[in-house]
């Protein structure tokens, strides 16, 4: 039987001792309760402390737009589930601790329910303690996937500029193009044209992994642009600070180059090299697009754009829109006479968004026709004292100014302010005017022109300046009111001006102390009469021009030692100059053009230092003393084009402009052969010669184009009266190929050709490829313009790639009674704007393709006919 069942044999040693564990536990429960209830609640600040910490540093990431970690937010929760369970065990300690307590606690009735809770008690600490080491965590954010693309603030929908955005916008399209440079003055509305741009990839589908913008600024510090695209592109804080430029660029490029990103660069004033920063050069490969703003033409070049795009000012309905916008409905309801009022408001701005909107919230509440009167008024005389003008707009154009490179720069701007708003400024007169002043005084001879046309070629890639044509320049209505802000009270005691250009103004003595002014605008008035003879020490320049000046007294100019710049052009009524002007020895420039002056008084003598004299257009000047003009040692400038209606340019003058050593820019007036000669013997005066005139040939002989040729600047070129002058002849094609191979008439601009009555072609016109105005009228035998017969006779040598008229934009033909034709062969005019036909009554064709005049302005015989025409394949009847 002992084989079938087994007695299992227990030890009691064994279970009298795990009996005596647990009983001793338990009673270890009950009697270290309050003990362990103070140390869970000592664990328990500890462990809040610790998540109070904790709760800090997750704060401080989520403030840099970072994300908890999920093993942090699970630690805070359990911490929390604890916080509670504790504070609920804690709420039971009197019912536990001191109720029903008998002899060291063994005694109690609910000796049960003690001990659990003294279990749980143990349990927490333990689980308090254990929580408190686990919160030891060395990150406790992560950064947050980056939108590809962060919306901006915007105020409201570009107003004038969608055309310019949709072209922009269709050029993030294109395949070639990887760099776009948007240009402008400031305050045009660049910035809001790139902000558009970066919201627009908010809600349309596009395929670009990131949109990152980047303003520059004025103050360029490449290391700052490096960390707003290391920040974008995810970079941490901690690796942006402790890296090096060049370890950072190498990080970037690699992370960039798996990309397709838009780089959106705002206000950049120099050459960002993109390429340093990290930032790789888009291709067709990786398609991605750079875009950028700035206010310097010059800056596009200088970034590789594919494609430019200028921000220009609104047009007068855009401008009413955004100025509507501004000052609201009510305002300009509240007033039958506001409302024209406004409109005079809007001209005054002249499209500069940034004035509509100062301009329109200034004038908001404003609900009298008075106050807008005043408005009117102030932005008229002074609109640097109208309300933000000179807060806000101002001191952003002045950016602009500031960034000039030098004072010369900063000096010939501010000068363009002397001349009226809205004012064509002739370059050519700008830069004598600049000479006249020592602006260009470290220039010589063409060195000087050159760095005028320089400078004005500055001023307009800055965007300060605005091209009317090639031949003028004006300055915006804002840019000029913030010159005269600078130019009379910024630098005043540098510049000190006085504008009152084109005022209406029809006495001088109107206009308050003159004493202490630097340069003085009277131009475009109608001052009658120079009575007094003021004081003014520091007077440099002074325009007078433009006005209705009949007479001027001889003291006149006694006090004005210091005066360089004397401008007394276009007086219609000024028929001498007085003789007190030889108090003027600080005199460089003198310009006394389109007016009626009938003498040079001897008197001028004594401007040993004049620089520039200009007499062009002086129709009835018939005498200049013999010896005065060669007494200008220092003339850098004389023009004398269309000069002397009464008289002949006499041979001693030629002889006299041998003499002058600095002379480097000469216009003349010729008016015989043997003038012609004397003039065509000097290599000097052919070579400084931008303008020629001959009039009233009185004998009959041919010119030789060749010799007119060799004036390699000469840019307009007139023939009048010369009723016997048989032809300009192109001899033979030896002839023809020096023309060709020496650049003659390469910069001819300009032809005027009147009453020559033996001309019958003028072929010649074939070697000035650069001619833009063609006139030609009253010359009775000319049959063609270009004669076929001698353009063969010379097309193997030389006229291949000739391409006759290719830059011509006015063709003026008028009483050519045997005119044909202008050309057997047909001919493209592809810039041609405007041609006049009159009074050619022969003329049957004009040997234009339609094609080519699609948007020339054709008038015959006074009526439109540029459709007739166009349909008719270049018939004319």
């Amino acid at each position: 039987m002992g084989g079938v069942c087994s007695i299992t044999v227990f030890s009691c040693d064994a279970f009298l001792s795990r009996f005596l564990d647990c009983t001793v536990r338990k009673a270890k429960y009950l009697s270290e309760l309050e003990d362990n209830l103070v140390a869970l609640q000592i664990e328990l600040q500890k462990l809040i402390e610790t998540r109070n910490d904790m709760m800090r540093r997750v704060l401080i990431a989520e403030q840099q737009q970072m994300k908890r970690m999920d093993q942090v937010q699970g630690w805070l929760s359990r911490v929390q589930d604890v916080e509670i369970e504790v504070g609920e065990l804690l709420q039971l300690k009197y019912q536990e601790v001191d109720k029903y307590s008998c002899i060291g606690g063994y005694c109690s009735k609910n000796c049960k329910s003690r001990y659990e809770y003294g279990e749980k008690v143990i349990k927490m600490l333990k689980v308090a303690a254990t929580l408190k080491v686990e919160g030891d965590f060395n990150e406790v954010a992560e950064r947050l996937p980056e939108d590809p693309v962060d919306e901006r603030p915007i105020e409201q929908a570009i107003v004038g500029l969608e055309s310019t955005f949709d072209k922009v916008w269709r050029c993030l399209g294109e395949e070639s193009v990887g760099i776009i440079g948007l240009y402008g003055m400031g305050g045009v509305g660049k910035t809001t044209l790139l902000t558009q741009i970066n919201n627009k990839f908010l809600n349309t589908e596009n395929d670009f992994d990131v949109v990152i913008w980047v303003v520059a600024s004025k103050d360029l510090r490449i290391e700052r642009i490096q960390e707003k695209i290391g920040k974008r592109i995810g970079l941490s804080e901690d690796y942006l600070r402790s890296e090096s430029f060049e370890e950072k660029a190498s990080k970037i490029f690699k992370i960039m180059s798996k990309k397709k990103f838009v780089l959106l660069l705002d206000d950049i004033w120099e050459r960002v090299d993109l390429n340093k920063v990290g930032v790789p050069t888009p291709n067709p490969k990786m398609a991605s697009k750079i875009v950028f703003t700035t206010r310097i033409f010059d800056v596009c070049g200088f970034m590789d754009a594919h494609r430019n795009f200028k921000v220009t000012c609104l047009t007068y309905e855009d401008s009413w829109k955004l100025f509507q916008s501004k000052v609201g409905k009510e305002t300009l309801d509240s007033h039958p006479d506001i409302l024209e009022l406004a409109e005079t408001v809007v001209n005054e701005c002249a499209g500069l968004p940034l004035a509509l909107i100062t301009i329109g919230r200034a004038m908001a509440n404003k609900k009298t026709p008075e106050e807008w009167s005043y408005a009117i008024q102030v932005l008229r005389r002074s609109a640097s004292e109208f309300a933000r003008m000179g807060k806000e707009v101002y001191p952003l154009l002045k950016f602009s100014y500031d960034s000039l490179s030098n004072d010369t720069l900063r000096s010939c701007l501010l000068y363009c302010a002397l001349f009226p708003e809205d004012y064509n400024i002739f370059k050519r007169d700008l830069i004598d005017y600049w000479i006249g002043e020592g602006f260009l005084d470290e220039y010589d001879n063409w060195a000087a022109q050159n760095k005028g046309y320089y400078i004005i070629g500055v001023l307009l890639d800055a965007c300060l300046l605005e091209k009317k044509d090639d031949d003028y320049v004006k300055m915006h209505d804002v840019i000029r009111d913030m010159a005269l802000w600078i130019a009379c009270d910024i630098e005043k005691e540098k510049e000190n001006f006085l504008v009152h250009a084109g005022e209406g103004l029809t006495e001088a003595k109107t206009i308050i102390e003159w004493e202490g002014i630097k340069r003085l605008s009277l131009m475009e008035n109608k001052i009658s009469h120079l009575s007094n003879a003021p004081r003014c020490p520091q007077l440099q320049t002074l325009f007078l021009n433009r006005n209705k000046l009949g007479s001027i007294r001889n003291d006149f100019f006694e006090f004005m030692p210091s005066l360089r710049v004397l401008n007394l052009s276009h007086n219609c009524y000024l028929w001498s100059l007085p003789t007190g002007i030889s108090a003027l020895v600080s005199l460089q420039c003198l310009d006394v053009s389109g007016t009626d002056i009938k003498l040079l008084p001897i008197e001028l003598k004594a401007l040993k230092n004049l620089k520039c004299l200009n007499l062009e257009y002086t129709l009835f000047l018939n005498r200049i003393p013999q010896n005065l003009i060669s007494n200008f040692p220092r003339l850098h400038v004389l023009r004398m084009f269309s000069c002397g209606y009464l008289s002949q340019t006499a041979e001693f003058l030629v002889e006299e402009l041998r003499y002058l050593e600095n002379l480097n820019v000469l216009s003349i007036t010729l008016k015989s052969f043997c003038a012609l000669r004397r003039f065509l013997d000097s290599e000097k005066l052919q070579c400084c010669t931008q303008s020629l005139s001959l009039e009233d040939f009185d004998n009959s002989e041919a010119l030789n184009v060749l010799s007119l040729a060799e004036m390699k600047h000469l840019g307009a070129l007139n023939i009048y009266s010369c009723a016997h002058l048989e032809e300009l002849a192109i001899n033979n094609a030896e002839q023809a190929k020096v023309i060709r191979q020496n650049h003659g008439f390469h910069h001819l601009r300009m032809i005027h050709i009147e009453s020559c009555f033996k001309f019958r072609d003028l072929t010649w016109l074939i070697f000035a490829p650069k001619l833009e105005i063609i006139h030609i009228s009253s010359c009775q035998e000319v049959e063609e313009i270009i004669s076929v017969a001698k353009l063969s006779a010379v097309e193997g040598l030389v006229s291949r790639n000739l391409k006759p008229f290719a830059k011509l934009q006015y063709l003026t033909l008028e009483y050519l009674r045997n005119l044909r034709i202008i050309c057997q062969k047909i001919l493209f005019f592809q810039d041609l704007k405007e041609a006049r036909i009159s009074n050619c009554p022969k003329l049957k064709k004009l040997a234009f393709i339609s094609e080519s005049v699609r948007d020339c302005k054709i008038f015959v015989n006074g009526e439109e006919r540029g459709r007739e025409i166009a349909a008719a394949g270049g018939q004319s009847h």
